[in-house]
């Protein structure tokens, strides 16, 4: 492996079928059964699915109709992000207590970094252990980690002996793990890159490693030259403490299609409402305010408004998703309605104070 940095120790922690596991840990009489969070109602999506579930292909992002046609013993429960934050919150005070330099990903993973960590220990897997250990005891869930030299190989090794287990690649390993992986395994490639790949006949991380950085950018793109590095164990990526949230959103997705603008309007009252309240609470603004429409036939149309000023009210996001929706005329009826704000003052980066309008259309997979 090529790398002129210092070689850290990075661990990446990610909590086993986290939703569901705290559904079924709050709940026994739900341990051991197929549990789906979300996913109910005619138009509902799955937010996450426990082991037993799993075994029948239930999986997050599925539809709740299909989940059920592969599970009919499959529960149902709502979701309860309160809990899931609250129980995230005790297990990064788990984290902090070996490092410092703590990422979170989502409520449910994270990587930290234990080159230099509080304990005083050498070994990343025998911290990793340790902290596994220790959120079972403390809070009653499983966790898998993954520990390398960064944060990609670390990533995919946590994935690597789920549920309950961990996997080390230590430098001198990291060619070899990475050829070996069919290139689904890798971080960042999703499902459509990955039929691209199969089509060209690159099928593992070695057919990745035996492309050449200009046939990669050449049939990827931008992303072409991340691939040509990754393969080679080369990311050098900090764990970042204190990552900036880029945006802030919300959307429904509704029981029957909706035909008309005037049917949406009251939608569009209550996504708003609860944008600005996760704003509020994240006491953020933003300037561009996106409305996100997904039709009947599932293309994806976004519409945004980039304003001279902070937003982060009620009514100055509705009246400018509403703005958005009559922009364009609707293609066909609308099957999920979402509004968001980026372009937030977290950010340092000084945009230019000027006003904007962008329209695109994509099919999203």
């Amino acid at each position: 492996m090529s790398n002129d940095l210092p070689i850290r120790k990075i661990i990446h922690v990610d909590m086993d079928a986290f939703y569901a596991s705290v559904e079924q840990m709050d709940n026994p009489k739900l341990k051991g059964k197929p549990l789906a969070v979300g996913g109910g109602g005619k138009r509902g999506v799955i937010s996450a699915a426990s082991y037993e579930a799993r075994q029948f292909g239930v999986k997050s992002a599925m539809s709740g109709n299909l989940a059920i046609k592969l599970c009919p013993e499959l529960i149902f429960v709502r979701p309860n992000f309160e809990r899931y934050t609250e129980i995230s919150k005790r297990i990064r005070k788990i984290f902090f207590d070996y490092t410092d330099l703590v990422e979170p990903l989502s409520l449910d993973e994270a990587y930290l970094d234990v080159t230099q960590n509080k304990k005083g220990n050498p070994s990343a897997s025998l911290i990793a252990k340790e902290i596994r250990q220790r959120i079972f005891e403390d809070v009653g869930l499983t966790a898998s980690a993954g520990i390398s030299v960064n944060k990609f190989v670390a990533k995919i090794a946590s994935d690597y002996n789920k549920p309950n287990g961990q996997k080390t690649v230590n430098s001198e390993e990291i060619i070899e793990f990475l050829e070996d992986l069919d290139i689904r395994k890798f971080y960042g490639i999703g499902k459509v890159t990955a039929e691209k790949m199969y089509q060209k006949g690159i099928f593992t991380g070695k057919d990745l490693k035996s492309k050449s950085a200009d046939y990669l950018e050449k049939h990827f793109g931008r992303s072409g030259k991340s691939y040509y590095y990754i393969v080679r164990g080369i990311h050098n990526s900090e764990v970042k403490p204190h990552r900036i949230r880029k945006s802030l959103a919300a959307e429904r997705t509704f029981y029957d299609n909706l035909t008309s603008e005037v049917f949406m309007l009251e939608k569009l009252e209550h996504i708003a409402e609860e944008v600005a309240k996760r704003l509020n609470k994240s006491k953020v603004a933003g300037k561009t305010i996106t409305l996100k429409i997904k039709y009947s036939d599932f293309t994806l149309q976004t519409r945004s408004k980039t304003l001279p000023y902070y937003v982060s009210d009620k009514d100055i996001i509705l009246d400018t998703a509403k703005n958005l929706l009559y922009q364009d005329t609707l293609k066909e009826s609308v099957r999920l309605l979402g509004i968001s704000l980026s372009n937030l003052n977290t950010e340092t980066k000084k945009k230019p104070e000027t006003e904007s309008v962008s329209v695109q259309l994509k099919f999203e997979f």
